[in-house]
């Protein structure tokens, strides 16, 4: 079966695919209707089967938008989403470099992938970012061509919730307040459901109360001020708090799960005191909430830095991804730059750097808050600039070497004085002035610029 959001837009194929997964479907009806002893693996064969349908409907529906008169509007290629072959509404780029349409890269990622589609290549990290470019040439292009962009192509990410489903959710819920062992077992049953089914992640979105309820277990008999985790039941904590997760991916959900009032409290406890689980699916929550930058002041001005970027030093292997995901989406607020610096995020990172400790993401992070002078300041003092030209050196990443280039223009435009370090690495290894030939356009340009400044500040004749 295709995987979500690769399935081919060809018609021919679609058609064959469409009845290949009827056949499938109708075999697997009869044999859930005939057999008293129902299988559960079959129902589950069979949802997935009339998922894939209804994605091959809705994409044949999408390509009959494009036509105009009768007649196909054949769009460039550089405006089609490699994971849809269709036109992209909303163009991101991934670490890798390449473009996507956010729907079906988001899918791609929700679905547990860490890899570029195209190079096949593991990213360093999935933050996308909007490539204004493309989408402006979109835009352009489809003015030019008459077309409406935002009813080119109608997505539908969620399942219809069937009544008895909310029925089931609304029983989950209520076992929230029961027993010990009823709160358990539902919070496990409501992890698996808003995992699998992104209906039973709207419903929390539909239901007024439901997000307070779910989380009654883990305010219970305890304070949300206390760091204590004796009065904790950890299973519990980690299955309510990895549901949180769950339902925050639906974008409908993140302004209301945010303003909860107890849901940033209890995430800041969980990062605390939570198993490494709970804690990475802590990160990894406020990492999917700060999407909104509203989100990002409100979690800025709670304080939830402090408990990340502890969790950062601590560096466990299994948190270190989520937890500079979430430090960076938030710092690009500047008010929260400022927040981080304040909670020693600069020393956490250098110290973990130098120990070549996730240079991808820490790097992301550190030219993030090199716009901020305090920062870049307490980057120097901390040996930042020999740190950087090493990395420099010893990396094959281009986007590794323009972070490291970008944030040592800034630190010597403020401190002249590390100069004299880059003397020495000319002097050494030509690094900046190789990165000046070879880099990126923007390496290039810092490059230049740190090497024209040589030249004025150290008289030094050099030619990049």
């Amino acid at each position: 079966m295709a995987k979500p959001g690769v399935l081919d837009s060809d018609p021919e194929v679609m058609l064959k695919k469409t009845l290949e997964l009827k056949k499938e479907l109708q075999r697997l009806v009869n044999s859930i209707v005939d057999d008293e002893d129902i299988s559960i693996e079959a129902i589950d064969k069979a949802k997935e089967s009339l998922c894939v349908l209804k994605e091959l409907k809705i994409r044949k529906k999408s390509s009959m938008c494009l036509k105009i008169n009768k007649n196909v509007v054949h769009f460039p290629d550089e405006f089609k989403c490699p994971l849809s072959n269709e036109l992209m509404r909303d163009p991101v780029i991934v670490a890798s470099g390449q473009t996507y349409d956010r729907f079906f890269i988001q899918k791609w990622l929700n679905a547990g992938n860490r890899t570029c589609p195209q190079t096949h290549q593991v990213l360093s990290n999935t933050f996308l970012t909007p490539n204004n470019l493309i989408r402006e040439m979109i835009e352009k292009w489809s003015k030019n061509q008459g077309i409406e962009l935002c009813n080119v192509i109608s997505y539908i990410s969620d399942e219809g919730a069937k009544e008895s489903d909310k029925n089931h959710f609304l029983c989950l819920l209520e076992k929230m307040s029961s027993t010990l062992s009823d709160k358990k077992s539902a919070a496990k049953e409501l992890r698996l459901l808003t995992k699998k089914h992104p209906c039973f992640r709207v419903l929390f979105c539909d239901f007024e109360n439901a997000i307070p309820q779910l989380l009654k277990p883990i305010c219970e008999g305890n304070s949300i001020g206390n760091s204590s985790s004796n009065s904790i039941n950890h299973d519990l904590q980690e299955d309510v708090i990895t549901t949180l997760l769950n339902i925050s991916i639906h974008d409908n959900n993140k302004k209301i799960v945010a303003e909860t009032p107890m849901v940033i409290p209890l995430l800041m406890k969980a990062l605390r005191c939570g198993t490494i689980e709970t804690r990475a699916n802590s990160a990894a929550t406020l990492f999917t909430l700060s999407a909104l930058d509203s989100n990002k002041e409100l979690i800025g001005k709670l304080n939830a830095l402090k408990p990340l970027i502890s969790l950062l030093e601590e560096g466990h292997p299994l948190t270190m991804k989520d937890v500079a995901s979430a430090i960076f989406t938030l710092c690009m607020m500047h008010d929260n730059k400022a927040r981080a610096v304040k909670e020693g995020a600069i020393r956490v990172i250098m110290m973990k750097m130098k120990n070549r400790v996730h240079v991808d993401e820490l790097l992301a992070i550190l030219a993030l808050l090199s716009t901020h002078q305090k920062a870049v300041l307490e980057m120097a003092e901390l040996g930042a600039v020999p740190c950087l030209l090493s990395v420099m050196r010893e990396s094959s990443c281009e986007r590794n070497k323009e972070n490291c280039v970008a944030i040592l223009q800034t630190i010597c435009l403020y401190d002249r004085s590390k100069l004299k370090d880059i003397k020495e690495e000319e002097n050494s290894y030509r690094t900046i002035s190789e990165l000046a030939k070879n880099g990126t356009s923007r390496a290039k340009r810092k490059a230049s610029g740190i090497l024209e400044r040589l030249n004025r500040v150290v008289n030094i004749t050099h030619t990049a």
